[in-house]
């Protein structure tokens, strides 16, 4: 009998657990494979500058790091966790799908000529243990699993042409696709809610923390007056309403809190891959013989990497450090993770020099007499392709076709004399080039994306394990609003640059940026140089055991009180006897 219930639980877990994981699958397929075509649909369809379109692009990333913990509060607080995943995930399907619609430049295009005529219509809206282990193991893969095929697939899917009227690049697919997989998560996590634990909400915790901490703030100013006796830490003036247990446990959040003030920095710099680096790879030529890559495909070199660095940094780097008696503790990983991702904006700015120089030489002053002049040019990111045209007399009715070489970046003007002869070869048409073809090869960004995946393997990975390993493990959802926090306000930071540095060049950008980050790699270093680890279930025993001890003497209390009475009835009970 157990073993059949046994059984039963295991396939009830099975079977959720492929919904969940599932469902997962489609949502980052849907998040990832959006947001990697995001800055050029910015660029290239809203026809936003470069500076702007970064600047939305971050300022999408960063609500996409807040709204989570808005999300934790209403399911921990009102709704529960299976209807807020329910009703968030109708709005995030929606905004999938009208990105979509607006995508398709043929719904306002009234005179046909291919550009959007009211750009505000296409503007995207603001949008047990053993088996918990497998579960969370199959959960990460799913993850990168998701990740890794929609920035694979999503921007083939836009290199596309489509359009009823005119052919263009295909946008209103590469966002359907993910808004498609959106929807088909939402059905299928609805599908197996039969078989979830839900849970009704139970308060937040991180609600609780910002009650607690805000008492202590609002208790130690009204007894700011010197006449008060100081405490020994600011939280203690909280005293008066929460227990000591809770304060403790809130002191050593505020400690690793404390340490997660510089780290905003390196996000600025890491979440850039998706802007202005893949507008970067925009101006290279991405033609590697056998296969052409897109600009927005290079941001696979990193999920690719970090499946190849997580193993070797843990089997084979660390070990050897400890081997060697290397004091290689987490605070001075993540010190060499920031130290990497700036050395990787270093490399994207030496990349960046040679661009400039490769890119925009103009040719002028030529001196032939033009009956008129047609400018042809090649996206900055398409596929090398030869267009053809045909010239027309329509006097004489004779015709020429003309073929002409487009390279990545390319830009010609064609200058057509009146003394033009008409025939097959079309001789006579004087070629000009305006833009040279892209010199500078997609495979030198492979050195920046390389250091900065790196950065992230040492940075990421071990700054949540030391997190997790310095609080009381019912503050784990605290730390993580903390990490998500620290996300957004580096995509902040990104979007204050872009629109407020006035840099003439790109690569004294990347330089800044590198600066910044070195200027707080190194205040980082200061900090974790005079921290002092802790073992947070120590700290909470401290307060545990006079609570045991407490309850421990009342239990003795109890039973020595019960032990007397019954004395007493059985002596009273012998008297009666006698009499």
């Amino acid at each position: 009998l157990i073993n059949k219930e046994t059984n039963t639980i295991r396939l009830l877990l099975l079977n959720s657990i492929f919904f969940i994981v599932v469902n997962e699958f489609c949502e980052r397929f849907s998040y990832y494979g959006m947001r990697a075509v995001l800055v050029l649909y910015f660029k290239y369809f809203l026809k936003w500058d470069d500076d702007f379109a970064t600047t939305i692009y971050h300022t999408f990333v960063a609500l996409c790091y807040l709204t989570p913990i808005l999300g934790a509060i209403i399911a921990d607080s009102w709704l529960g966790k299976f209807k807020t995943i329910i009703y968030l995930s109708i709005v995030y399907a929606a905004g999938q799908i009208v990105l979509a619609v607006s995508a398709i430049h043929d719904i306002t295009d009234t005179n046909k000529d291919g550009v959007p005529d009211n750009m505000t219509f296409h503007v995207m809206p603001s949008v047990y243990e053993k088996q918990r282990s497998t579960f969370f193991s199959i959960f990460y893969l799913s993850i990168n699993a998701g990740s890794l095929l929609s920035t694979i697939i999503t921007p083939i899917l836009r290199a596309q042409q489509c359009g009823i009227h005119t052919k263009q690049q295909c946008y209103p697919l590469a966002f359907g696709v993910p808004a498609a997989l959106m929807v088909v998560a939402l059905i299928v996590f609805i599908v197996g809610s039969g078989m979830y634990n839900k849970t009704a909400p139970q308060g937040n915790i991180l609600v609780k923390v910002c009650k607690c901490v805000g008492f202590a703030i609002k208790n130690r100013f009204r007894h700011r007056d010197s006449r008060f006796p100081k405490r020994e830490h600011w939280m203690d003036w909280a005293e008066e309403k929460y227990d000591k247990l809770l304060i403790a446990q809130v002191k050593m959040v505020l400690k690793v809190l404390f340490l997660f003030i510089p780290l905003p920095m390196f996000w600025a710099l890491f979440d850039q891959q998706g802007s202005r680096w893949t507008l970067q790879a925009t101006t290279m030529d991405g033609n590697f013989g056998v296969f052409v890559v897109q600009p927005d495909q290079m941001q696979t070199v990193n999920p690719i990497l970090i499946l190849v660095l997580v193993p070797v940094m843990d089997s084979i780097v660390y070990p050897l450090i400890s081997k060697c008696n290397l004091n290689f503790s987490p605070l001075k990983r993540m010190t060499v993770g920031m130290f990497l991702a700036a050395l990787a904006f270093v490399a994207a700015a030496l990349v960046q020099l040679q661009i400039d120089v490769s890119l925009f030489k103009y040719y002028v002053n030529l001196n032939v007499p033009a009956l008129f002049t047609l400018p042809i040019s090649s996206d900055l990111f398409v596929l090398i392709f030869r267009v053809k045209f045909m010239i027309l007399d329509e006097a004489t009715s004779q015709t020429c076709v003309y073929e002409q070489t487009l390279k990545f970046g390319s830009s010609f003007t064609l200058l057509i004399p009146p003394t033009l002869t008409l025939g097959q070869m079309c001789q006579g048409i004087v070629e000009v080039t305006d833009i040279n073809p892209n010199s500078v090869h997609m495979a030198w960004l492979i050195p920046q994306y390389f250091l900065i995946t790196a950065g992230e393997v040492v940075f990421s990975v071990t700054g949540l394990e030391f997190s997790y390993s310095q609080a009381p493990s019912n503050m784990k959802a605290v730390l993580q609003a903390g990490w998500l926090l620290t996300v957004a306000v580096g995509n902040i930071i990104v979007l204050i640059v872009a629109e407020a540095a006035t840099l003439p060049d790109q690569w004294a950008e990347y330089i800044l940026f590198a600066s910044l980050l070195i200027l707080v790699c190194i205040i980082f270093a200061i900090m974790a140089y005079f921290y002092t680890y802790i073992d947070p279930v120590q700290i909470e025993a401290q307060f545990s055991q006079p609570e045991d001890e407490k309850k421990r003497k009342s239990l003795e209390m109890t039973k020595k009180d019960s032990i007397e009475k019954r004395k007493h009835s059985d002596s009273n009970s012998l008297y009666q006897t006698k009499m």
